[in-house]
């Protein structure tokens, strides 16, 4: 048997107009192709669809029949090649992110605000979770893409792990320091004004960020004394607000607002905190592709 949707589409024509020289009007056809659909669609089925006399024109019972379910066929099928469509256009699916805390202070928000009002119909989850961690849930396929920040990954080990990372954001550091120590009168100070505070850091051996900055406190002349690491920016802020030392953080921290903590940018060459998109180049996601269309074209590093 060998029925296709153009002779369902012509039957449903006949049956709603009873008539085939109205239908065939409507299909935009002549009457003679649509009366042979009409009979191969007859053969097919091995039943009559029509009754036809001189002057009636009526359905069989099964042409009722056949009519009811063909025109859930073809509802279906139009509905089917929609979301089809829509899934083609990232209008339809799940993103999974996966993000550093600190960027949730930053333009994340908004990004994620402004794809939920144009793809309502998308799915999204964040999940908070180191570089490190995002690589590995990236290359298992478990985060469809990743937000972190600075150092930038070497674009060979990208390459070989089938992933690509572009800059979407671009962010200075700024040192956080108790609102009563003498620098935090000043607009803004150096690096090297910091070379004899203790530094609050974020945990060293979770993230390439931290011990990024370290280096560059060295490539400003002095090695950073540690005195405490702690997992989240809130914590370092915390012991900022208490006196216990100054913290590295990316500029948007201080949307915060932190208590008795003085946010100073740095003057001569800051370290950037710039903030990376990472996702896979295997997998031609469309719901991926409508994610980055999102993001501002002329932030977008190539």
């Amino acid at each position: 048997m060998s029925i296709d949707l153009k002779q369902l589409k012509y039957f449903l024509a006949v049956a709603e107009e009873k008539s085939f020289s109205r239908a065939a009007e409507r299909l935009h056809i002549s009457q003679p192709p649509l009366s042979q659909q009409i009979m191969k669609l007859e053969s097919e089925l091995g039943v009559k669809l029509f009754a036809r006399t001189t002057r009636t024109f009526e359905l069989t019972v099964a042409g009722k029949a056949l009519m009811a379910e063909a025109s859930d066929l073809l509802a279906k099928m139009r509905m089917t090649i929609d979301t089809i469509r829509q899934i083609d256009r990232g209008e339809v699916g799940r993103l999974r992110v996966g993000i550093v805390g600190s960027a949730m202070w930053g333009p994340i928000p908004s990004l994620l605000e402004e794809f939920q009002t144009k793809f309502p119909r998308v799915t999204w989850t964040l999940h908070e979770l180191g570089p490190t961690q995002q690589y590995e849930a990236l290359r298992a396929k478990q985060v469809d893409v990743g937000f972190w920040r600075e150092p930038r990954l070497d674009e060979d080990d990208l390459k070989a792990d089938n992933l690509r990372q572009e800059l979407c954001f671009r962010e200075d550091v700024c040192v956080a320091i108790n609102e009563h120590h003498p620098l935090a009168k000043q607009e803004a100070i150096e690096l090297i004004d910091i070379a004899d505070e203790p530094m609050l850091t974020l945990t060293l051996e979770r993230s390439s960020f931290p011990r990024y900055l370290v280096q560059c406190c060295v490539k400003a002349g002095f090695q950073p004394t540690i005195f405490q690491e702690a997992s989240e920016p809130q914590t370092l802020l915390a012991m900022v607000g208490a006196g216990l030392g100054v913290t590295l953080l990316p500029e948007t921290t201080s949307r915060i607002g932190w208590p008795g903590v003085v946010f100073l940018p740095i003057r001569s060459n800051p370290p950037s905190a710039n903030l990376y998109i990472t996702y896979t180049t295997l997998d031609d996601a469309p719901v991926v592709r409508a994610f980055l269309n999102i993001l501002n074209p002329p932030a977008r590093a190539d």
